[in-house]
């Protein structure tokens, strides 16, 4: 389908961040895919760092990488997640990629000596990018989130980008959702429309009217509140979307379902209808709601960013899917957030009584000796471990140190000096010295070990297996293959390497019921209703060891 057939859904924010836009975009495109409509989704993030490749977790969250190898905003997370399709690179861009594009372009001399101006330079790139995007996923529709708030400086360009692209392709081509904060006063017990008012009337003065008014709120909205939103923003009563604050975030597709939001969405796009077919995500949704939080696992994930949960939202996102998968009934997950310099100052006494330990990616040497000795207390305690990226790096340098007896083992990432760097640099990032987009991202092939943990977790995941996979990376240093023989005859099996058998991407513990790491990141490929076998495998060990406690218990 070409860019010009496809319709677009400009998604975007009013009064405050952090509504759940992403969430609500991810939830429309389910909707629209439950509805047998072929739909992809655009985040655009107005800032001028050309990627969050290189920014700190706490500026931006985690930074989710694609099958192409392209650093993303944490939102395709939850778009992945929600219409289980993988996107592109083409499927996010920044403020800083289109001034970079253009710049480049001023420098070669294709404007022939023009100035270059916001319109129609700076327009132009904005919908060319976003009509790639439509072109590369040959979407039917493609939703299209504007990051930040409407108002903000650094959004005009793209808002006057929608307006052009709205009058070039046709109105009933696009949309606009715009998602908005009803502030709850205590003193009166009241939530206030104003703001909401105000943000959809600036919307309007960038020639963009609201077909849908999604009103975020902590509490419950009255009829009346939604009436008045009506009214007051020029929006027709059915397309004003009461959106209370919920615990499960996937129950979002199936209230918008239930609400008849899919009438308002066809009859806008003039899109054919469809049968809705939601049964299987709905039955998901009941089964979280289900659960019995009695038997709630508690896994820990040990990190160094763990007071912004975000910072691994793919990875705790990963865990509850794959504890909601085990048994017909399922087991609810307690997440532990463990800072890893907690545990290098004061010890593993933050870890007891968890049933399960994930060491999350990472870079830099801050933390790293907390998330070894949580390494080491799952290996002495046979507590399930899974280590991710840096993760595995950290279960061979544990391994090298304490069962090799080679306290001076490390990562040449963390002591250039070390004698014995078991994790070194890659031999192709020998000669990179820039940092955004050059380490060793997206898809790669690996090779399973036949009768590894790892093997039998992707057979019991797909009933049968190859030993054949492909996984997403994102990393700059590797397992020394000057260690390979000396490590794997002390124990440490390599469970995957790539199909040459050059790289190591997968190493365990032969004598530890479950204590693997993969240099991939397996979390981004997790879907709520589909968990990553590796994570399935972990989790089903951490109930493997909580069952005798709980029977003991019961005698």
């Amino acid at each position: 389908m070409s860019q010009h057939q496809t319709k677009y859904v400009f998604v975007t924010g009013g009064v405050v961040s952090s509504l759940g836009k992403g969430v609500t975009t991810a939830a429309l495109g389910r909707l629209l895919k439950g509805r047998g409509v072929k739909v992809s989704i655009l985040k655009i993030d107005p800032y001028i760092n050309v990627d969050p490749g290189t920014m700190n977790p706490y500026e931006h969250g985690e930074v989710f990488v694609t099958a192409d190898g392209a650093e993303t905003d944490q939102d395709l997370g939850h778009y992945e997640r929600f219409i289980d399709e993988e996107l592109v690179r083409e499927s996010n861009f920044t403020t800083g990629q289109v001034y970079q594009t253009l710049i480049e372009r001023e420098r070669k001399g294709d404007f022939l000596g023009k100035t270059v101006e916001e319109v129609p330079h700076v327009t132009d790139e904005i919908i060319r990018r976003i009509e790639a995007a439509a072109e590369k996923t040959k979407a039917e529709v493609l939703l299209v989130e504007l990051g930040s708030t409407i108002g903000d400086i650094k959004g005009m360009a793209f808002l006057e980008a929608f307006r052009q692209l709205r009058n070039q392709v046709g109105r009933h081509k696009t949309m606009s959702v715009h998602v908005s904060l009803l502030p709850h006063l205590g003193t009166t017990e009241e939530l206030k429309t104003r703001p909401a008012q105000y943000s959809v009337k600036e919307l309007r003065s960038y020639g963009l009217p609201t077909h849908i008014l999604v009103a975020r709120a902590d509490k419950p909205i009255p009829d009346a509140i939604l009436e008045k939103l009506a009214v007051t923003c020029d929006v027709r009563r059915e397309a004003v979307v009461p959106m209370s604050t919920t615990k499960n975030v996937y129950d979002v597709p199936v209230r918008l379902e239930s609400i008849g939001l899919w009438k308002v969405i066809k009859e806008r796009l003039e899109l054919p209808d469809r049968d809705s077919d939601l049964r299987d995500w709905a039955k998901m949704v009941d089964k979280t709601e289900e659960l019995k939080r009695e038997d709630d696992l508690e896994i820990a994930i040990v990190g160094k960013y763990v007071e912004l949960n975000d910072a691994y939202i793919s990875v705790s996102e990963a865990v509850k899917a794959a504890a909601l998968q085990q048994s017909p009934a399922g087991r609810g997950v307690k997440i532990r957030w463990v800072n890893s310099e907690d545990v290098e100052k004061e010890g593993p006494r933050h870890l007891d009584g968890v049933d399960g330990v994930v060491v999350p990616g990472g870079f830099g040497d801050r933390g790293v000796e907390g998330k070894i000795m949580a390494a080491t207390w799952c290996r002495e305690n046979k507590v399930p471990y899974l280590g991710l990226c840096l993760g595995m790096q950290v279960l061979t340098i544990e391994f090298a140190r304490h069962v090799l007896g080679d306290d001076t083992a490390n990562s040449a990432e963390f002591d250039l000096k070390t004698k014995h760097p078991v994790i070194h640099l890659m031999e192709s990032q020998q000669s990179v010295y820039t940092k955004g987009g050059t380490m060793r991202l997206g898809n790669c092939p690996c090779k399973l070990a036949e009768g590894s943990l790892a093997w039998a977790a992707y057979e019991e995941a797909a009933g049968e297996t190859t030993g054949e996979i492909v996984e997403r990376h994102r990393h700059r240093y590797e397992f020394n293959n000057d260690y390979r023989e000396q490590l794997a005859a002390a124990g440490l099996r390599i469970a995957g390497t790539t199909p040459d058998d050059v790289l190591v991407e997968i190493v365990e513990i032969a004598d530890h019921p479950f204590m693997v790491g993969s240099q991939f990141h397996p979390e981004f490929k997790s879907r709520p209703d589909r968990a990553h076998p590796l994570f399935s495998r972990f989790i089903k060990a951490a109930v493997k060891r909580t069952a005798p406690a709980k029977q003991t218990k019961k005698a």
